[in-house]
């Protein structure tokens, strides 16, 4: 109908590359963003590395979460 728009974007952040992505509605004649997800892009060569980094964090984080 025209009142909701998807969008996506690749953003450079002080993280580096991001990719940001959304939806936004049309409300009096404005966007007003319903949903929005900013990710952290990581190159697959250094998955295993960034997954040893992040396991002792979140690894207790799920405990607690439990």
């Amino acid at each position: 109908d025209g009142n909701y728009a998807w969008f996506d974007e690749l953003l450079d952040t002080q993280m580096k590359i991001c990719r940001g992505s959304g939806v936004v509605e049309k409300i009096g004649g404005k966007w007003k963003v319903k949903q929005y997800v900013l990710s952290v892009t990581v190159p697959n060569e250094v998955v295993d590395d960034v997954v040893k980094i992040k396991a002792p964090i979140e690894d207790a984080l799920i405990q607690k979460l439990k």
